[in-house]
């Protein structure tokens, strides 16, 4: 479910590439759509989930039916409440945000009082998402409490089929085009939200929403909630602090980093945050129970990161322009914008399996109600992504200045620091002990992924350059560049002995 969300993602940014490219409008509509997706990947996806699903699964493990739903009834209100008063004053308080978040857009040498003003208008349309969209994810933590995963994960689905309805039906018929994709965001949320509440409802745990703070458990989730935000959402806080920075950098730096973001974006979602998602809820009765399985299912999902990582990375960097030309460069997309991107790709796809790490080794903190430590490496890690983005970034005090593929790569170098320190503490508190056979699972990794980079660059170099072709020939091109890598990273692998049977979590 969660590969055909992300795939339909994958056509939506195809769709935005057609028709509003990447010029200052696209900039404007990417910076005000990321401002509640940001916050969103804090509530639904990161703090917020990862403090709610142990306290649900405690409940649920002590099998207290009536105190599960009074814990959810408390949760709807008081997250509720919440929301709606952050989203009234960020309407009311639109250019205000629209600086902190692109002051550059205002200020500095590329200054541009229209674009500002554009992203302040859709802004006011698009954050209302924010609430929206929590409150579905709140509903998918319930889901996914109760190992029912199929539906939370493809809910995205609808927001892709809005946006691209957006974009390809109604933005040509607006004097504005781009105010076609915020309303059809706004409506996404409407949809994801409705979506979720009949299968709540066969549960019987649909939220009546009271609004208690001295509740004893919301206290809890409160105090799990306020470190994690820092600990689970340290990527997504770099990437806004790139966001900020871009809006410096030339017109057309923000799309670029959003159409690289997205590419790296399809592995992690699709495996990454799906892995995560699943050994939470089970990681967290494991902790409770005090059963000896968890280090195990730990083990299997770290295994499963690198599996599929390592050669996605690899594979981004080396076709960076071939993907990007044969799914961007149509319409208003230049060759010079997909030139740029393949830098900021190349940059981002460096840090892939870091930002795939992050994700299973914070669930396992969080597992264990364990909201200190991530936050203590959060913190080191965002600090080292902002010295790190000077050090790529600023040319006025170093001559090597990339750009915004600096920030890219600044990003994927906090990342590396964020999970070693992850996995250090997970180990050094004894939670974590490595099974055996990781030293021949690293060699047949080894073997498996550099026969299939020598099999891309073979390959690629005995295809016709991609800015030639018409869009069929593209894609049978990259379809056989994918297809040659893949085969050759699995037939390594089978060769080299690992088996089927290797992939499944071991017995305790």
């Amino acid at each position: 479910m969660t590969m055909l969300s992300r795939v339909l993602g994958l056509a939506r940014d195809v769709i935005f590439a057609r028709f509003i490219g990447a010029d200052e409008a696209a900039d404007a509509f990417f910076v005000a759509f990321k401002i509640p997706n940001f916050l969103r990947r804090l509530f639904a996806e990161g703090a917020f989930a990862q403090a709610f699903v142990p306290v649900l699964s405690e409940l649920r493990e002590k099998g207290a039916r009536e105190a599960v739903q009074n814990f959810i009834d408390r949760v709807a209100g008081c997250l509720g409440i919440s929301l709606l008063g952050i989203t009234l004053f960020v309407v009311l308080a639109a250019p205000l945000v629209t600086v902190i978040f692109a002051s550059g857009f205002l200020f500095g040498a590329g200054a541009d009082p229209e674009k500002f003003a554009l992203t302040t208008d859709l802004l006011r349309v698009t954050f209302p998402y924010l609430l929206l969209i929590s409150l579905t994810g709140f509903a998918g933590s319930i889901l996914n409490s109760y190992d029912q995963f199929a539906v939370p994960a493809i809910t995205p689905v609808l927001l892709n089929v809005c946006l691209i309805t957006a974009a390809a039906v109604v933005s040509p018929m607006m004097d504005v085009p781009v105010m076609a994709l915020a309303w059809g965001v706004i409506a996404a949320g409407i949809l994801q939200l409705c979506f979720q509440l009949p299968f709540l409802m066969r549960l019987g745990l649909l939220p009546h929403p009271k609004i208690d703070w001295g509740d004893e458990s919301i206290r809890k989730v409160l105090k799990l909630m306020a470190p994690a935000i820092f600990g689970v959402s340290v990527s997504q806080i770099n990437l806004t602090f790139d966001t900020i920075l871009a809006s410096f950098l030339p017109s057309g730096s923000v799309s670029w980093l959003y159409y690289s973001d997205r590419l790296t974006e399809l592995p992690l979602g699709v495996f990454g945050i799906a892995i995560a998602t699943v050994i939470l809820p089970s990681l967290s009765r494991k902790h409770v129970s005090g059963c000896d399985s968890y280090s195990h299912t730990l083990d299997w999902a770290l295994r499963m990161i690198f599996l599929i990582a390592l050669p996605a990375t690899l594979a981004l960097f080396v076709l960076a322009e071939p993907i990007l030309y044969t799914l961007f460069q149509y319409g208003t997309t230049t060759s010079r914008d997909v030139s740029m991107s393949a830098a900021s790709l190349q940059a981002y796809a460096v840090g892939l399996t870091a930002f795939m790490l992050i994700k299973v080794l914070a669930s396992a903190h969080f597992s264990r109600q364990d909201t200190k430590t991530p936050v203590k490496i959060g913190v080191i890690a965002m600090i080292a992504n902002m010295v790190l983005n000077v050090v790529f970034v600023v040319p006025a005090y170093f001559v090597w200045s990339i750009g915004h593929a600096g920030l890219a790569l600044a990003t994927s170098a906090s990342a590396f620091i964020n999970a070693g320190l992850l996995f250090l503490a997970l180990r050094r508190s004894g939670a974590y002990l490595p099974g055996s056979g990781w030293g021949i699972f690293a060699l047949r990794m080894l073997a498996a992924n550099m026969v299939m980079v020598v099999c891309l660059v073979v390959l690629q170099a005995q295809v016709s350059p991609f800015i030639d072709m018409v869009w069929q020939s593209r894609v049978l091109s990259v379809a056989m560049l994918c297809g040659g890598g893949f085969l050759a990273y699995v037939v390594t692998l089978l060769v080299s002995g690992l088996r089927p049977g290797d992939l499944r979590p071991k017995a305790a």
